[in-house]
């Protein structure tokens, strides 16, 4: 794919003209190069691919984004459009390209390509249509870039997680899922919605698969720093079942309300992944819900993805939260894991 020109050869005889408009002062050094140069790669440019590439751009996480689609026309015009509001953004290289050549050296590669997830349609449904392109996308991903973070957002995220750790050869710890990041946004709006408070003050996870069988830790909530489910216990404040329950059918439900509505969803995911992404690039080691390798841990037995609060930062995952959890979370969890094994014992992945 042809890139945007450089305007720096614009004069007359491929004169630099910036040499002609841009004057040196005396006695000064050389520019020294900057210490780290960041590069993200985002592969598709669909809906959910330029969000995350749109989020990254206005928060500044990257000296350079490169976009990489099979639509050679949708990438170049993708391409154009973010290079044209270069004055309204912090300075980014944008470039395009169908040749994963141009991923060499990512930091951070975001794999979101993939087959749209119908109305109805679960996420599990969409494995078979999107395993075979991640045997063309992840191969050339770690060969290009073999100290990259890969950071998978294509559902089903858990299994493709899985399947690209095993096709890339990384170590687990450089292959995350966007897991429940998302999902758990989702429930912390939801209760703060309840309780009519900022939603930075609710502390609260989602964890195992993304999708209708994760497991919601109400055990761990706090609000404020003070235990959610113990507070009203202690003030013998009734506090039913049912209207937990409800919460947890909502956040499952919203993803597939939004589909319903408008097609797709791209700006919460958008959003939810670029969080991640500062995490990593800025090593800021915060904590996740992110789908990792949970083998171990838990008491699951098994090889699989799934997602726990985990510790990030520039090299991927640090570590795994030891969070507590109720005797009926931990059966949930290891139920969740069962389930992600099944699947990937059906494929053969």
């Amino acid at each position: 794919m042809k890139k945007s020109q450089s305007t720096s050869s614009l004069g007359p005889g491929d004169l630099d003209v910036s040499q002609a408009v841009l004057i040196p002062v005396q006695y000064a050094t050389p520019p020294s190069p900057t210490n780290r140069h960041t590069k993200i790669s985002v592969i598709g440019a669909g809906n959910v691919g330029m969000a995350i590439a749109h989020t990254i751009l206005t928060q500044g996480l990257a000296d350079e984004l490169v976009l990489v689609d099979a639509k050679q026309d949708k990438l170049r015009g993708e391409m154009l459009d973010l290079q044209h509001a270069a004055a309204f953004l912090p300075r980014t290289k944008i470039t395009a390209s169908v040749d994963y050549v141009v991923t060499a050296s990512s930091d951070l590669c975001i794999v979101t390509a993939g087959a749209r997830q119908n109305p109805g349609e679960s996420r599990l449904n969409l494995l078979q249509r999107n395993a075979s392109l991640f045997r063309k996308i992840i191969p050339p991903l770690a060969r290009f870039s073999p100290e990259t973070v890969l950071l998978i957002v294509s559902n089903p995220v858990d299994v493709l997680t899985h399947f690209s750790w095993r096709l890339s050869g990384l170590p687990s710890n450089r292959v995350i899922g966007s897991g429940t990041n998302l999902d758990s946004s989702r429930f912390r709006f939801l209760i703060a919605d309840l309780l009519d408070v900022n939603v930075h003050e609710v502390q609260a996870y989602i964890v195992g698969v993304h999708g209708d069988s994760s497991v919601p830790l109400w055990s761990s909530i706090s609000l404020g720093g003070v235990p959610f489910l113990s507070f009203f216990e202690n003030k013998q404040i009734p506090f039913e079942k049912e209207t937990l329950a409800s919460i947890h059918r909502a956040v499952i439900e919203s993803a597939y309300e939004v589909i319903r509505l408008k097609g797709y969803a791209s700006w919460a995911i958008g959003y939810s992944v670029a969080n991640l992404a500062r995490s990593i690039l800025l090593d800021e080691r915060k904590i996740h819900p992110i789908s990792v390798c949970a083998q171990g841990l838990y008491g699951i037995d098994g090889d699989v993805f799934l997602s726990l609060p985990t510790r990030i930062g520039r090299r991927g995952v640090l570590d795994v939260t030891n969070v507590h959890l109720t005797d009926e979370e931990a059966r949930k969890l290891r139920d969740s894991a069962k389930t992600i094994l099944e699947v990937q014992g059906h494929w053969g992945l």
